[in-house]
């Protein structure tokens, strides 16, 4: 990219701040079940199963639109998408904070996987397009450092919120600042630098489109990215987004208050690992060695997690912020397969890589439950499931499985020093 002007830099903070703002929404939405798992269990009156397919419904969706998105990003651009996703994720919001029964809720969360699927890949893009190359994965912390004030929201806050309001008002406030944010991006949002820059972009076009898209998925080079994301952040958001706080409430006996501090203590340490970690990969010119060194000690945790060992209150506490911090190597997969396909196709490429944890998500999250509601004994409180340790530790072995694949796909990373590698046959 060229040197900008004054105006253009201006322009540029101005439209990620008010991108990082929808993004702030996008990851409360994704781990709000987590934080209100039993307040949904006891308004439904559902199993474990069965909310594990409502707060999966999310993933669902979103899976299914990360290609399409991240094509609509290269074509279209990202000011069209965001706006429209914004829109969609505002109704769907609404719909479930006024759900009168789980088909209703799960209708809702579909139209909020819909509408917010599109804002991280566009995100990547205007970074991709605005920023300098050697930035991204710093720039790209820093977002997502911001975004995930969002899921801090979700954790002690949303249940403090939920138990003195009720969880209704919540979805509903956040469905009218959705629609708020879908008419900031389409007044602020600018796809480039400049007219020439937005003209340059692929034409929508089925066969164009087809082959860029061909094109990134051929590339053995975008695979070990995809599956250490897969990996990953398929763990994370699996357990995070519903299972956390029901597993520290019942296994360690914590109080509800005290298992959602333990929740934004992940998400906070997740937030500072990815600026850190991004940040560190940028400054040391290296991608491999970095992810290799965090995603072994994300395993390592899990491990422990898997045990079921109790601890004291401080180093549980110590635990999950180190568990957040570790989590966030999974963010410099985004810039691991950008940088080895076609600049031009950093919608498509990034995309790729980012549907796997939430595919993983979407079929895990009611695995667990099905795991765990086979060894339920009939034991319920308020409403709620109780289970013991022994099938929390069932449920919890798979989701250390999918921790476990994304630490040995890293081996299988292609070295970039964070630079496009990729070359045209």
């Amino acid at each position: 990219m060229g040197p900008l002007t004054p105006e253009q830099r201006r322009r540029r903070w101005l439209a990620l701040a008010v991108v990082a703002l929808a993004y702030i929404l996008s990851f409360f939405q994704r781990f709000a079940p987590a934080g209100i798992a039993q307040d949904l269990a006891a308004a439904f009156q559902t199993s474990a199963a069965s909310l594990g397919v409502l707060a999966a419904t999310y993933f669902y969706i979103y899976t299914v639109m990360q290609i399409p998105t991240g094509i609509l990003a290269d074509t279209l651009g990202p000011r069209r998408i965001l706006a429209l996703g914004a829109l969609v994720g505002g109704v769907g919001s609404l719909l479930f904070g006024f759900a009168p029964s789980l088909e209703f809720a799960l209708a809702g969360r579909t139209l909020v996987g819909l509408g917010v699927s599109v804002t991280f890949i566009a995100m990547l893009k205007l970074v991709a397009v605005w920023f300098e190359e050697n930035r991204f994965a710093t720039i790209v912390g820093i977002c997502m450092l911001v975004g995930n004030l969002g899921s801090v929201l979700a954790g002690a806050p949303l249940s403090a919120m939920a138990q003195a309001t009720g969880w209704r008002g919540v979805f509903i406030g956040v469905g009218a600042v959705s629609l708020v944010l879908g008419a900031l991006c389409w007044l602020i949002v600018r796809d480039a630098p400049t007219a020439s820059g937005e003209a340059s972009r692929p034409r929508f076009d089925r066969t164009v489109v087809l082959s860029s898209l061909l094109a990134v998925i051929r590339n053995r080079a975008t695979w070990p990215a995809a599956l250490v994301n897969t990996g990953m952040s398929g763990a994370f958001f699996t357990f995070a987004g519903l299972w956390a706080t029901p597993y520290l409430m019942q296994v360690h006996g914590m109080a509800r208050a005290t298992a959602a501090n333990h929740l934004s203590l992940w998400f906070g340490g997740f937030a500072v690992g990815c600026l850190f970690i991004g940040g560190l990969s940028d400054r040391l010119g290296r991608r491999k060695p970095v992810m290799i060194a965090v995603s072994h000690v994300y395993v390592a945790i899990w491990l422990i997690l898997l045990s079921c060992v109790a601890m004291p209150l401080s180093l549980s506490y110590l635990l999950f912020a180190l568990l957040g911090l570790s989590t966030a190597g999974f963010s410099l997969t985004w810039a691991c397969a950008k940088e080895v396909n076609p600049p031009l196709l950093s919608g498509m490429s990034t995309s790729v890589a980012n549907m796997g944890g939430f595919l993983c998500a979407a079929i895990m999250q009611p695995v667990v439950g099905w795991i765990m509601d086979l060894g339920w004994h009939g034991e319920m409180v308020a409403g709620a499931r109780v289970y013991d340790v022994a099938t929390w530790q069932n449920g919890v072995l798979a989701v250390t499985l999918c921790a476990t694949l994304g630490a040995a796909a890293r081996w299988r990373i292609r070295e970039t020093r964070c630079r496009n590698i990729w070359q045209a046959a």
